[in-house]
């Protein structure tokens, strides 16, 4: 029973790498897309290599990725931006973002996954965020981040930990700027040139507020994000949780 249990334990670890995998070399052709193929001018697509180089995805993957977004490699699917908007288990305002080529496959099984969150359900709620330029970023020296984030062009800035971005190392000074979508990229490569290393440089949904919840609440809302999460078309959930 030991070993079977060992092996069953690695699959799902394998698993579990495959997805991630998959999450990255999205992420980077989304960013090539976006932003064009070099990182030198696509912050986006800088911060996402980083990532997948630390964790190892094979070079001509990522070079695959990278002609894919910028249109010139022989993979011509079509990757589909779509945006769902509903509610988490206790009334918690949640937007999933998915790339997919094949919504007629991905929207059926996003709804399924609302609906199998219990107290989950589908409905408009953007107006319960902010569309907001977001970068996350660590350093080792001791900045203060309020100039860091007037001089960087920042609208807002938060500390950021290891607990809640396992891109910031442990003992590292991690913040998250907010910015406008607009200044997102400039933001970046200021941070970029001023000793911080930037993880994450994107345009996300920040909350105007967040509901109380109690613990056993929150724990119930964790499996439905993490349900919607582990989907392989889902990019990012955005979510009115602290």
């Amino acid at each position: 029973m030991g070993r079977q249990w060992l092996l069953a334990k690695r699959e799902v670890a394998s698993l579990r790498k495959s997805q991630a995998t998959g999450k990255f070399i999205r992420e980077i052709t989304i960013a090539a897309r976006q932003g064009g193929a070099d990182p030198s001018g696509n912050s986006r697509l800088a911060a996402a290599l980083e990532k997948a180089r630390k964790e190892s995805v094979p070079r001509d993957a990522i070079e695959r990725a990278i002609a894919k977004g910028a249109g010139t490699g022989g993979d011509k699917t079509a990757l589909e931006h779509i945006t769902f908007e509903g509610y988490a288990p206790h009334k918690v305002p949640v937007i999933v973002e998915v790339f997919t080529d094949n919504n007629n496959r991905t929207a059926p099984e996003i709804r399924v996954l609302f609906k199998k969150g219990q107290l989950g359900a589908s409905g408009s709620n953007k107006f319960l965020f902010d569309h907001v330029g977001l970068v996350e970023a660590h350093t080792t020296a001791d900045t203060d981040l309020e100039e860091a984030a007037i001089e960087a062009g920042a609208n807002e800035v938060e500390p950021l930990t290891h607990a809640q971005n396992d891109d910031i190392p442990e003992g590292a000074r991690g913040a998250r700027f907010i910015t406008d979508r607009a200044n997102t990229h400039a933001v970046a490569q200021w941070l970029g040139q001023n000793g911080w290393t930037v993880v994450t440089s994107e345009l996300g949904h920040v909350p105007k507020s967040f509901p109380d919840l109690t613990p056993e609440q929150a724990t119930e809302v964790g499996s439905f994000l993490q349900a919607l999460d582990d989907h392989d078309d889902v990019h990012r959930v955005w979510a009115a949780v602290k």
